[in-house]
């Protein structure tokens, strides 16, 4: 049977999938988090969640806690949900609103574009999910609001979700002079741990970790579906528990203006979507509307785009030698070499970085391997499918592939395979370099204070 079949078959053998309820305990030290999911006549599951407190603050709102909690669960179900994909969720104990219900809808069915297409399933938004409440609880909602406008002489206090690469690198140097800045890690990893340790910032890192029911894992092990799911979303919904819980005002994400690019032309499947700035500014949205905790959710480079980002990363050199975004060698803290996101970086890079320090980085020469050539093409738009990891746009690749060829040739070194390929297909138009250099989206949530930040550090580089 076809993965469309198979689809089919789960929904019709299992037709409901039902949020049980949650639990949690929270004490000085910080929140322990239970969700109870089940696939109605197949499987329960009991993911679980812990965020640790290492700021005192005066109280809590306790019934914004069982909000901000019972939020979290809403998107941790969707890991869930997609093992069979039922046609119908059942929310126990629960009354959402008609708005609450489309806006849950939106995030799964466009967080889940990938889980589709890579699937080869066909579905649409009116089909794909019933949302039904078994309760009488509304949404409680705190409605405070945080800005910096009401901070007076004192330095905001921020949030800085790290993954290990470079972009959160870039946001933590921008701010550590102009904000008390505070590091969030979700389940720790080599590259992270360094991150926060060359930046200073251990003892203000605030380490929160996710652990996956093992039914889950079993069940895709027995061919039930399986993919990509809107990781980003769980960042922000326990992002402001851990905000909220450690007295913090902003959560500043490392998202450029990339991350709004869909990774299959002319389609809404984009890899990235709960890192767009459609995700983030209806997140703020519902969470100003139905929770309301008072910490500001935003991407701090959001006016950036990828080109510009390695360009300032590049300056940090303590970090070189330490960040890594490569999924694959994720759990060996490796740069694989072998993989898109691997590629992705060198070429980000190359305008910036010499071929000695590119070196240092990956350890190979990633212009120079043949068997990337296809997800070279992908990248550059050759190809009309983009890779499914976390990469920028197509005309920015190209723009640092135009720039690096010119690098070459000014130094009088021979192109390299990829490079030489690229310069012979004259299928995608040469990129200005200077057009992303010079770049300053308007699309962002940044108030004065942050944007000025941005602002005087890209004009810092361009007097370098």
């Amino acid at each position: 049977m076809s993965r469309q079949d198979f689809y089919k078959k789960f929904r019709e053998d299992y037709p409901t999938f039902t949020y049980q309820g949650y639990s949690y305990d929270l004490n000085d030290s910080g929140i322990s988090m239970t969700f109870d999911f089940s696939i109605d006549g197949l499987s329960e599951f009991h993911p679980t969640w812990s965020i640790p407190r290492i700021n005192r603050i005066d109280a809590v709102d306790e019934e914004l806690i069982d909000e901000m909690v019972f939020s979290l669960g809403m998107v941790e179900l969707v890991s869930y949900w997609k093992i069979a994909c039922p046609p119908t969720v059942i929310i126990k104990d629960r009354k959402l609103s008609t708005e609450q219900i489309g806006w849950w809808k939106k995030l799964y069915f466009n967080g889940l574009g990938e889980f589709y297409y890579t699937n080869g399933i066909e579905e649409d938004f009116d089909d794909f999910m019933t949302i039904q409440c078994d309760g009488t609880k509304e949404s409680y909602c705190n409605s405070a609001t945080y800005n910096t406008t009401s901070l007076g002489s004192k330095q905001p206090r921020v949030m800085i979700p790290v993954g290990g690469g470079k972009d959160s690198v870039v946001s933590i140097e921008l701010l550590l002079d102009k904000a008390d800045v505070n590091c969030y890690v979700i389940n720790s990893r080599g590259a992270t741990d360094a991150t926060v340790e060359v930046g200073g910032l251990t003892d203000r890192t605030i380490y929160a970790k996710r652990t996956l029911d093992k039914n889950m894992l079993d069940l895709n092990a027995k061919g039930f579906l399986n993919g990509h799911t809107p990781f980003s979303a769980l960042v922000a919904f326990s992002s402001i528990i851990a905000g909220y819980l450690n007295g913090l005002d902003f959560v500043a994400l490392s998202n450029e203006s990339s991350a709004n690019e869909s990774t299959v032309a002319d389609s809404y499947v984009n890899h990235q979507y709960s890192k767009s700035f459609e995700f983030e500014a209806d997140f703020r949205r519902y969470e100003r509307q139905f929770i309301g905790s008072g910490v500001f959710y935003f991407s701090f480079l959001r006016p950036l785009s990828e080109l510009q980002i390695a360009m300032l990363f590049s300056r940090f050199k303590k970090y070189h030698g330490i960040f890594k975004s490569c999924n694959v060698g994720s759990k060996q803290d490796i740069w694989c070499g072998h993989c898109p996101k691997c590629l992705f970086v060198y070429i980000i890079l190359s305008p910036f970085l010499s071929l000695a320090e590119l070196d240092a980085i990956f350890g190979k020469r990633l212009f120079e391997d043949e068997t990337l050539m296809k997800d070279f093409d992908k990248l550059c738009g050759i190809l009309p499918e983009k890779p499914f990891e976390c990469v920028g746009s197509r005309d920015e690749v190209n723009a640092a592939i135009t720039e690096s060829i010119s690098r070459y040739a000014k130094d009088q070194i021979p192109l390299p395979v990829l490079l030489m390929h690229y310069q012979d297909s004259s299928v995608v138009p040469a990129i200005a370099f200077d057009k992303y250099k010079n770049q300053f989206s308007s699309e962002h949530a940044l108030d004065e204070y942050f944007e000025k930040i941005i602002k005087d550090a890209l004009a810092n580089e361009g007097n370098n």
